[in-house]
């Protein structure tokens, strides 16, 4: 009897001892975390680049800005901070300039993004396709039949003018905090669109959870780096060893955003072969995007592999896929995809320096 008494005052001890461990966890999580009810998490992998971000950020609409390639117009301002950068030829006047699209999930922390210029028709199309509301200031009346479609929401012109020095087309740019005013001002939703593709909504590219290599695959090739056949910009992406990333070049010259004074560099580079249909004589043009097993290269960590790309619909998500039809899988982290003209696709060059 006298061991079952002192079982029993340990017994007690102990569920004592965890009932007071429990409600100190309950209010740690409290202070120094805002885990999710569902998940228990306080983070989740976002769908645009597969890195952990605030699930507070889960169903917030990302934006697409228009941002000008003009070597006048450098430095990049907030290039750095974007998850997805596109970069299209603009019009076949001006040597093909290019012009790009960044695509931000958490926006409102960017201190500056610019400088902003008009859209292209193929933006639209491509914005669309990620619930996002596309920035940008004006374009030629071939959008227009896009914008009479209720579900492409965008905001065009009116955005900050900072005074830099330049021309004043230099000088328009997003500031922190001025997306979400202006959405909310116009009545757009800063939520993913009830309307949206599910499977664009769940998620526009598979993550590798382990990092993916490409250098064992039979169909890989070594790229050290990739000259993309841009008369004007002579974009080129170089493999950095140190960063296993690749550095944007353009201009003849390393691309630094213009805020942080950082290389603007991407773990993953989709190049896409893609036709164009010229419009008019001032060379407006646009890509033949909505197509099916177009050839293409996934490169990532010095190495690139083909691919074949599929677009069905504005609203669907493109997909891309290994030759032998598998998702190719990409790594956490940010994505350049260009879409390359067929008519200048046999002017690529992919280098062929990295080791093994």
């Amino acid at each position: 009897m006298k061991n079952a008494g002192i079982f029993r005052a340990a017994w007690r001890a102990v569920m004592a001892a965890s009932v007071l461990c429990l409600m100190m966890s309950f209010r740690v999580g409290a202070a120094g975390t805002s885990k999710s009810s569902k998940t228990g998490k306080s983070t989740y992998a976002c769908e645009l680049s597969g890195k952990q971000i605030s699930t507070s950020l889960r169903d917030q609409r990302p934006i697409a800005v228009m941002i000008d390639d003009d070597q006048r117009a450098l430095p990049h301002c907030g290039l750095e901070d974007a998850d997805i950068v596109y970069e299209l030829v603009n019009s076949t006047a001006n040597n093909r300039i290019t012009r790009l699209m960044a695509i931000y999930k958490d926006y409102n922390k960017v201190t500056r993004i610019g400088s902003i210029r008009s859209t292209r028709p193929t933006n639209i199309l491509l914005a669309e396709e990620y619930g996002a509301v596309l920035c940008h200031d004006g374009g030629p009346y071939y959008n227009d039949v896009y914008f009479k479609d209720p579900a492409i929401q965008h905001l065009s012109g009116g955005f900050t003018r900072i005074s830099n020095g330049k021309a004043r087309e230099f000088t328009e740019f997003i500031t922190a905090g001025e997306a979400k005013r202006r959405m909310k001002a116009a009545g757009i939703s800063l939520s993913y669109p009830k309307t949206m593709n599910k499977e664009a909504r769940k998620g526009h590219f598979r993550f590798s959870k382990t990092g993916t290599t490409l250098n064992k695959r039979k169909d890989a090739r070594r790229a050290s780096s990739v000259s993309l056949p841009y008369a004007n910009t002579r974009t080129k992406l170089v493999y950095n060893e140190k960063t296993k990333t690749y550095d944007l070049y353009q201009h003849g010259t390393l691309i630094r955003d213009g805020v942080s004074g950082k290389t603007v560099s991407f773990d993953n580079v989709i190049i896409m072969n893609c036709s164009i249909s010229v419009l008019d004589k001032h060379g407006y043009l646009i890509y033949n995007c909505l197509a099916a097993n177009q050839p293409g290269y996934f490169l990532t960590r010095g190495y690139a592999i083909p691919i074949l790309w599929t677009k069905n619909a504005g609203t669907d998500p493109t997909k891309y896929f290994t030759e032998t039809g598998a998702v190719v899988t990409l790594n956490p982290g940010k994505t350049y995809i260009t879409m390359c003209p067929s008519d200048s696709w046999k002017k690529l060059s992919l280098g062929e320096k990295a080791k093994k």
